[in-house]
């Protein structure tokens, strides 16, 4: 796996997600793919509409990509989403399966971002 896989995950996120342009979703998105989101339907298209509907709702909705990795055909990122600008948010780690160039699969979890960690360390 290149840092071309890792750019255009992070490219797609930024593009599609943070700036709404669902329009350009078939270039980073398999027609068929496959989500193991439990709240979402396999496709690249219902993933759009769901997207645009997102974008409606939370217009300065971010993610902010804090780390990212690649296995074989697997890119992972670990992002601190934001709905709003003041938001203190959650943190969302995503694994996305490459093939021929897309993405075909992909998995995610999230957990809010609490104010304090017995450890001290943030979570993002």
């Amino acid at each position: 796996m290149s840092s071309h896989q890792v750019h255009l995950v992070s490219e797609y996120l930024e593009t599609v997600w943070n700036q709404g342009q669902t329009d350009l979703a078939d270039k980073y998105l398999a027609a068929d793919l496959i989500q193991h989101n439990p709240n979402l339907p396999d496709g690249r298209e219902p993933l759009v509409e769901f997207i645009k509907g997102f974008r409606k709702q939370l217009p300065d909705a971010r993610f902010e990509i804090k780390r990212s990795a690649s296995s074989g055909d697997l890119v992972f990122v670990h992002t601190h989403f934001r709905a709003t600008a003041t938001d203190r948010g959650s943190v969302v780690v995503e694994i996305f399966r490459l093939e021929g160039g897309l993405i075909v699969e992909h998995w995610d979890v999230r957990d809010e971002i609490p104010e304090t960690t017995v450890s001290g360390h943030d979570v993002v």
